[in-house]
């Protein structure tokens, strides 16, 4: 069968695309992992839940140091808008993705995630609700070469807030307040949550908790 030159080149050139987008992808060695993220408190709510894959190295926080402006907005106020766009900026980072919607007390939510070669590293965080700056995250987490890995999270504070546990000051269902409050400050510094002591509008004997928080399970697909 007769094929004129100009369709032939026009079918050589689509293989040859597709060839290279088959030839980079096995280059890159993608592979695809589900992440489920499990609420083990008894009152507590997560926010929408940011997971990120990326190299080794990339961190969303450190212990003891102040938090960042991407942290900050998720820790005051759930919104993982301005980290995804910090992570997504950065070349080291394969994917970002986030759950969407609340996750309740005993829930499970599942995130797929790609990696790719030299970018098999795991970072999760989210808002703790009703708290003003506590958060739960685990960062560079080595992917499972088989089967699945799971870690736990306590919860932590991002010290950018006061803990007055005042709803006024606090996002979400249960209290409603202000997301954010950047004419305030905290402890200046990342560390472990306190937990709820009744000071304010929560009750200690409702929203308390004991670590860890969060069960997250790596699976590979």
């Amino acid at each position: 069968m007769f094929i004129p030159l100009r369709k032939a080149l026009q079918v050589a050139a689509i293989g040859g695309l597709l060839l290279a987008s088959s030839s980079a992808t096995a280059g890159n060695k993608v592979r695809v992992y589900d992440v489920t993220i499990t609420n083990l408190t008894n009152s507590i709510t997560f926010t929408p839940i940011l997971v990120a894959s990326h190299r080794n190295g990339v961190t969303l926080f450190e212990a003891g140091s102040a938090a960042s402006e991407g942290l900050t907005a998720i820790a005051e106020g759930g919104d993982t808008a301005p980290l995804a766009a910090s992570l997504s900026a950065d070349n080291r980072v394969a994917e970002v993705k986030s759950s969407g919607g609340l996750l309740g007390p005993g829930e499970s939510v599942t995130v797929e995630i790609k990696t790719e070669r030299h970018k098999r590293r795991i970072s999760v965080a989210s808002m703790m609700l009703p708290t003003n700056d506590g958060f739960i995250a685990i960062q560079n987490i080595k992917v499972p070469k088989k089967r699945s890995k799971t870690v736990y999270s306590p919860g932590y504070d991002a010290g950018t807030e006061p803990n007055d546990e005042v709803c006024a000051n606090i996002p979400g269902p249960t209290c409603g307040g202000e997301g954010l409050s950047p004419e305030v400050s905290g402890e200046g510094y990342v560390h472990i949550n306190r937990g709820i002591h009744g000071i304010g509008d929560l009750a200690a004997d409702v929203y308390d908790w004991r670590n860890p928080v969060a069960k997250i399970t790596i699976t590979r697909k």
